[in-house]
């Protein structure tokens, strides 16, 4: 997953997960329709009989008017008297319980057409129990989901299965079948991964399919829809799936187009046979959600600007998205984290291995967008430069390791961070690429420069054939891989990045690859967009401000000179340096700060109040340079294969 997401479009993951109690190859889970034990499931046990005939859920998302969505379980049973139902908490891609339980409502049930109650359980509100009368064949469930913002617009829409249905309680997700159909409004085209069964006028049929792949399989719908395919003559299809809300942003040049079949090609020579049936791309081309994306193994959900196609050199910092989520198929949908993996929706999983998950993943999306040449080899250099300073600029560093890090989906989601430098969240994106740039880099210098991280990925995350069961690893899987590269003491390599406290430690990987974090006075082309994202003047690495257009302040680094003097979010500048704010005239007075003293003034008219700044470095910005007579080891990492 990459976040920044306006609204949680998170769906549960784990297409091959099944019983604990059903594991023959080691490192595998195999397909099991058994149930679990008591003892291995912290989710009320399913009595009876198990359910062995298909879940019927009807989905309707016809209603954006009011943005909801309505559903209609069918759980066929026989002879179960006491029955316990789940409402799934937790979301594989998220690695947390982000499903918004209060977004359920009405919920109704009737056995046989017969109304009876549910009662929910007052330790575990996701659980809802219910006794049956005797003879019940039919379990009938009616709800509404109130959608997100954003979910459910007229003319696109966005159908997350895991929040429309309960599932019976004591059996693995995998061993539950369901078929499910969509209704959408009319002259909406519908994008996802699932077989289609049947058409009935506006309402899809899909094929029976276990309840992971169905969650696994997120529907999207749109008026204006366009398809293309990026590996053309490939056993296992890709293909392209771009959703808009203006037939002008479904524009892609042949050079884009033949950089993103470029991409899909270099990813394949990295990880080896794709996992996957087939793959869909998915775009929603939004400036309502912001960037942001989620991984599956048949398909990635990527959300992009509106003019992400129309406008590709205002996107150097989106350009690795899809590469991002494609990657995912393999690690993190296909090799998981022994840790991550759960036979429920209702378990919760740990995040140890986070950074490799999604800290190697955005390491890969880096190096396959330059392979590709969807960015330069000096925008890259760029990219990899905002990552080093917010590697750099992590004071929270101090008493929080990246290690203790990967606990940050699980209490963290859903939550306002103010101090992000302080407290920091979800590191093990930017930093876990500083990690394994320092991975490649020791790889290169142990073999005489004969191999890389490729060789790691061929070797790790190769799959035998698509569909194949997904094969867990833990900690002492990853050194064993490393090491089987290039023998070397990978246990404590890597635990020193886990661990550390010193910011020279988490840099270390640039030193090893021959180059070296620097700030000057000019901002690169990736730190403009950056910024222009933000909506605001970023001075982030200079006075630690982020600064609206109308003075008002977004942001404050942690024990920056601007925390010293006094500045909080929310303030606004009315005068900098005497004269009135403007985005000009604050970068003209820190530019000035090596010979003149920078002041504001944050009050009112009445009520001035002027807070003068100890800085003295003039304006900052992140670049790399090479270190003289040390090997370039991040250049032949770029170079496509």
């Amino acid at each position: 997953m990459r976040p920044h997401q306006s609204f949680l479009r998170l769906s549960s993951v784990g297409i091959f997960a099944i019983p604990l109690v059903a594991v023959p190859l080691p490192g595998f889970i195999a397909r099991s329709a058994s149930t679990f034990s008591v003892a291995q499931s912290n989710t009320p046990i399913l009595r009876g009989d198990s359910v062995s005939a298909p879940i019927s859920l009807e989905v309707d998302a016809t209603d954006t008017r009011h943005e909801i969505i309505a559903a209609r379980e069918t759980i066929p049973v026989s002879s179960t008297v006491d029955f316990t139902l789940l409402y799934p908490e937790w979301e594989t891609a998220s690695h947390a319980p982000t499903v918004p339980l209060a977004s359920l409502t009405g919920l109704v049930m009737d056995a046989d057409g017969q109304r009876i109650e549910w009662h929910r359980d007052p330790l575990d509100v996701h659980a809802f129990h219910v006794v049956l009368p005797a003879g019940t064949r039919h379990l009938t469930l009616r709800l509404q989901y109130l959608a997100d913002r954003g979910m459910m617009q007229t003319d696109m829409l966005f159908v997350p299965w895991q929040r429309l249905l309960l599932y019976p309680a004591g059996r693995s997700v995998a061993s539950i079948r369901v078929a499910a159909s969509l209704h959408v409004p009319a002259g909406l085209t519908v994008v996802t991964s699932l077989d289609r069964q049947a058409v009935d006028g506006d309402i899809l049929h899909y094929a029976t399919v276990p309840l992971d792949h169905l969650v696994d399989a997120p529907a999207y719908a749109a008026r204006l829809v366009r398809q293309v395919d990026l590996a053309p003559r490939a056993a296992q299809p890709v293909r392209l799936d771009l959703l808009a809300h203006d037939t002008a942003d479904l524009a892609i040049t042949e050079d884009e187009l033949a950089k993103t079949r470029v991409m899909i090609a270099q990813t394949g020579r990295v990880f080896g046979p794709p996992p996957f049936r087939h793959y869909d791309a998915i775009v929603t081309l939004d400036d309502m959600l912001g960037p942001g994306g989620i991984e599956h193994l048949e398909e990635g959900e990527n959300n992009l600007p509106a003019a992400y196609f129309v406008d590709p050199a205002s996107q150097l910092n989106n350009l690795d998205l899809i590469a991002h989520e494609f990657v995912h198929a393999w690690n993190g949908r296909f090799r998981q984290p022994a840790d991550l993996w759960t036979p429920t929706y209702n378990q919760p999983a740990g995040g140890s291995l986070l950074w490799v998950y999604e800290g190697q993943t955005e390491f890969w999306g880096r190096v396959l967008a330059a392979r590709a040449g969807l960015r330069s080899r000096q925008d890259t250099l760029d990219k990899l430069a905002l990552d080093a300073a917010s590697v750099d600029n992590r004071p929270g560093r101090a008493w929080k390791s990246l290690a203790d890090s990967t606990n940050d989906a699980v209490y963290m989601a859903g939550h306002h961070v103010a101090w992000r430098d302080w407290q920091r969240r979800e590191d093990y994106y930017s930093e876990g690429v500083l990690l394994w740039l320092d991975v490649d880099a020791r790889l290169r210098e142990l073999s005489g420069g004969k191999r890389g991280l490729d060789d790691f990925a061929a070797r790790f995350f190769h799959a035998d054939k698509p569909d194949a069961p997904a094969s867990t690893y833990t900690f002492e899987d990853v050194c064993a891989a490393l090491d089987a590269v290039a023998p070397d003491d990978w246990r404590s390599f890597l635990q020193r990045h886990l661990d550390t406290h010193d910011t020279a430690e988490a840099l270390a990987g640039l030193s090893r690859a021959g180059w070296q974090l620097v700030y000057t006075g000019v901002p690169t082309q990736a730190f403009r967009e950056t910024e222009a994202e933000s909506g605001g003047l970023d001075l982030t690495y200079s006075i630690g401000l982020v600064i609206e257009d109308d003075g008002r302040i977004d942001s404050v680094a942690w024990d920056s000179p601007a925390f010293r003097a006094g500045l909080a979010v929310g303030m606004r500048i009315r005068l900098v340096s005497g004269q009135p704010y403007s985005r000009d005239a604050m970068q003209t007075a820190v530019g000035a700060t090596p010979s003149a003293r920078l002041t504001v003034d944050a009050g009112t008219a009445t009520k001035p109040k002027v807070l003068s700044f100890d800085y003295h470095e003039g304006l900052r910005y992140p670049r790399l340079v090479e270190i003289p007579g040390k090997a370039d080891r991040i250049t032949p990492l770029l170079m496509a294969r």
